[in-house]
């Protein structure tokens, strides 16, 4: 058990995924040795993985490995996924692969190693935050914040980073189901495992990107006797837009492009830039899919289904059954599909995290408006500072949740936080 104590630090960050990760690595290459030992992330799991329970040996990134969580703000940095993979003795084999595209669990062992190698800022594992509240001065003034974990201990900071993700989106025709019988994709390995392995299941994915079309796959593998169906609603599978010429809106400069324009002229970009991120999968990895069920197709092994056009209007237990409604969005027929088990690759909730939008009520803000900085405005700018990572799409753009922008973002934090002290400084000399 866990002794509760208080602990004081100036930069308080919650979790300890990619984003949290720059953002340490820009804090001790900062050059304010003060600030890196006074900064402390947090992680509520025993150690650092990306996407947890999505770690399927096959799966793998569909960025770049050049974006990683330092490279391009800084290439020469220690921290590097090459100087990860020239550290381990595995250069040579990468290298030989021929791909810019790693595989996920070599992205997610490199963020551990990340972690690990940091000398001067901490990480602080099994540390699950239960509650932020803000401190403050005799004149109401907020002057820092408080974070007490699930352990009872509490972190008192001046300035917090929120860099969690967004929560997972569980469609409202499932959430009357028993817990049991859904499996969100966060959830899937480690579910999965808990699944007898020889059941004759007839397991059902909900969705059409990539978080969908790999448990699809996965399932094949993790449950070999069992009849798996993908629903989705739109006409098919689908290829991520990868056109050269989109993919300059991920560099990190389009941000103050993105930040500088109106909000309806941010909203056609984001609608059309959809299919660049969501709804979609990675083109080899699409071809690989059509590969396996034309297999199943010639071979005569049809224990797989496909209903594209379809979405589910109704979900409901009978007996030991799972039965799902499907209406079928080309004739408006609605009939029943019995399984046993359901997998959402529904994806995320687009509002703020919870833990976000409770913290906005406790400082009374009505409205969360981030700076270019990502510092979210709340009327006490000389005070403790609230950040946000990976959840101002509508305002830096969408590749504020990807990877893409992660060296520079933390940057950016890095040198607000920065500025911040020096303006103190000279209000006090």
């Amino acid at each position: 058990m866990e002794i509760v104590i208080d602990q004081y630090v100036d930069v308080l960050a919650i979790g300890a995924g990619p984003a949290n990760l720059a953002l340490a690595i820009a804090v001790e290459e900062s050059g304010s040795p003060d600030l890196a030992h006074n900064t402390v992330l947090l992680e509520q799991h025993p150690d650092v993985k990306w996407q947890r329970n999505m770690l399927l040996p096959w799966a793998r990134s569909q960025v770049s490995f050049l974006k990683d969580l330092v490279t391009l703000r800084n290439p020469r940095s220690r921290f590097s996924f090459l100087s990860f993979l020239h550290e381990r003795g595995r250069l040579d084999e990468f290298v030989n692969l021929s791909t810019f595209n790693p595989y996920r669990w070599e992205l997610s062992d490199y963020q551990q190693w990340v972690a690990h190698s940091l000398e001067h800022v901490s990480v602080r594992y099994n540390a699950r935050t239960e509650k932020v509240e803000p401190r403050r001065a005799g004149n109401g003034e907020i002057v820092g914040w408080t974070v007490t974990l699930t352990s009872g201990s509490r972190m008192h900071c001046r300035d917090l980073v929120i860099g969690v993700g967004r929560d997972p989106h569980v469609p409202e025709v499932f959430r009357d189901l028993p817990e049991d019988r859904v499996i969100h994709s966060t959830q899937y390995c480690n579910r999965i495992a808990r699944v007898p392995a020889d059941r004759a299941l007839r397991p059902v994915v909900i969705g059409g990107a990539q978080s969908a079309a790999e448990m699809f796959m996965a399932v094949h593998d993790h449950l070999p006797n069992s009849t798996p169906t993908l629903v989705l609603r739109s006409i098919g599978l689908q290829n991520y837009q990868t056109s050269k010429f989109v993919n300059e809106l991920f560099f990190p400069s389009f941000v103050d492009e993105f930040y500088g324009t109106g909000d309806d002229v941010r909203g056609q970009i984001l609608q059309e830039m959809n299919l660049t991120n969501y709804a979609g999968l990675a083109p080899p990895f699409l071809d690989e899919i059509y590969s396996r069920l034309y297999q199943q197709k010639m071979l005569g092994d049809n224990r797989t289904s496909v209903l594209s056009m379809t979405e589910v209007v109704a979900a409901r237990m009978d007996g030991d059954e799972v039965v799902l409604d499907l209406r079928d969005r080309k004739t408006g027929k609605v009939s029943p599909l019995r399984c046993d088990i359901v997998l959402l690759g529904t994806g995320y909730e687009p509002q703020m995290p919870a833990i976000v939008r409770d913290l906005a009520e406790r400082i009374g803000l009505d409205e969360i408006v981030v700076s270019r900085r990502y510092r979210v405005d709340h009327g006490d700018s000389a005070g403790g500072a609230v950040y946000l990572q990976g959840v101002n799409e509508q305002t830096h753009g969408i590749s504020d949740s990807l990877i893409s922008v992660l060296a520079h973002r933390s940057q950016d934090i890095v040198d607000d936080l920065l500025d911040r002290r020096a303006a103190d400084e000279a209000r006090s000399a």
